[in-house]
């Protein structure tokens, strides 16, 4: 327990710092290099990122994102309640954005219940300390769509041969409906199922309204 403590404090350590400084690399992206893998990621803040990729993936990902304080505890309990009959796999059902990044940016990419248990102390701090923009900025810029891509510049860049600015809704709504299984489904080349859920999300996305003020606020061309 106090090893978990001292974990927790030590990243409540560097959440402080990584409000103000862009983090050069995540755990993912760190493991990924170490077995060999190429790693290719541009940060770039939120004002550059297409505001139509922001609408679709809180739409897709994340629908509660603005109004949660970082773990939405009624989805969490219908994941851990499928977990005791089919196994720690359907916890996943309950990440919300700021488990995704705590998870990515600072730890493993096991199911253990040790590592869920940091993930769940590490996104309690991180929404004390970082605005609900900066959980955002960081998602978009270490999400993984893609072998070795990681963030939305270098995916929009890979799959669509443009800047994460100009994304449309389309190219939004596929890199969102993506991200899940980013290896099997590729926003730039998808097949049948992941257009037909792409659709889905973009629809999602024209009504986002309030479910994304906190990041966009209402009335805004961003």
């Amino acid at each position: 327990m106090a090893l978990l403590t001292a974990f927790v404090a030590l990243s409540a350590v560097v959440l402080i710092i990584l409000r103000f400084v862009d983090p050069p690399m995540s755990a993912l992206m760190l493991g990924h290099a170490l077995t060999g893998g190429k790693v290719e990621q541009r940060w770039v803040g939120l004002e550059r990122i297409s505001p139509h990729l922001v609408r679709a993936v809180i739409s897709s990902e994340d629908g509660q994102f603005c109004s949660h304080s970082g773990i939405d505890f009624g989805e969490l309990a219908l994941a851990l309640r499928k977990a005791e009959r089919n196994g720690l796999d359907d916890v996943r059902g309950a990440s919300t954005i700021s488990m995704q990044v705590a998870k990515n940016l600072f730890l493993w990419p096991s199911k253990d219940l040790l590592r869920k248990g940091l993930e769940l102390g590490i996104t309690v701090v991180m929404e004390q300390v970082w605005p609900k923009r900066r959980i955002l900025e960081v998602y978009l810029n270490i999400a993984e769509w893609g072998p070795g891509i990681f963030g939305a510049e270098a995916a929009a860049r890979h799959h669509f041969r443009k800047p994460a600015a100009r994304l449309s809704p389309h190219e939004a709504a596929l890199m969102a409906a993506a991200l899940p299984n980013p290896i099997r489904r590729v926003a730039g080349a998808a097949g049948p199922g992941t257009r037909r859920l792409a659709q889905i999300v973009e629809a999602r996305a024209r009504s986002a309204g309030r479910r994304v003020a906190c990041v966009l606020p209402l009335g805004s061309s961003r």
